[in-house]
Parts: structure tokens; C-alpha cells; sequence
């Protein structure tokens, strides 16, 4: 996952967790694409409430793999809105490059 997205998916952290159940078709096609591994998923449903399950699953997300962002878009089908908003704060966002200078 490059730094974008890693730094988009911090920046919305917490209006993720009161709007997204990762519980259900979330965590399912995750795991069916092979960003999570059965562990992972273990992990997530052992959470006891939906947002520790959704921090958890953020904790996560970052460390696997550069499909990792764009497949927790597909897994979004259930909450559209949400899936808008990442996509129009990606392209909003700059990256720094190694040279300093902000990068569309």
C-alpha cells in the first residue's frame, strides 16, 4: 500500500469505524482476495464491539500488500458512500516526494 493511501486511510480512521461493519461481506471478500489470511480474520471477529472489528481491520490493511487499498474499496458494495468519499479524498491528496516537493 503506498503512503497515499496509508496516510488517507489514518486521516479517516475514526469516521470508518462509525460507518463501516467489516464484520460481514468486509472481512469475507478480504480474505477470499488474500489480503487477510485466516488469522487476520480470527483476529477481527475475536473484537468485541464493530469499531475495534473496523480499527483492527485498519491496523491491518497497511502491511498487505499494494492491492490491499483498492481491494477494501471493492469489499465497500454495502456502503457506497463510503466507497465515493475514499475515492474523492485520494485524488484530493499529495504525496511528498523524496525530493520535498508535493506530487499530484
Amino acid at each position: 500500500m503506498d503512503a497515499r493511501d496509508k496516510q488517507l486511510l489514518r486521516s479517516l480512521r475514526l469516521e470508518l469505524c462509525t460507518e463501516v461493519l467489516v464484520d460481514g461481506i468486509v472481512i469475507q471478500y478480504l480474505y477470499q482476495e488474500g489480503i487477510l489470511t485466516d488469522s487476520h480474520v480470527q483476529e477481527i471477529k475475536s473484537q468485541t464491539t464493530s469499531q475495534r472489528k473496523t480499527m483492527m481491520l485498519l491496523d491491518i490493511l497497511p502491511s498487505r500488500g499494494p492491492k490491499a487499498f483498492d481491494t477494501f474499496l471493492d469489499s465497500l458494495q454495502e456502503f457506497p458512500w463510503v466507497k465515493d468519499k475514499l475515492m474523492v479524498k485520494r485524488k484530493e491528496m499529495t504525496v511528498q516526494d523524496p525530493a520535498g516537493k508535493a506530487r499530484i
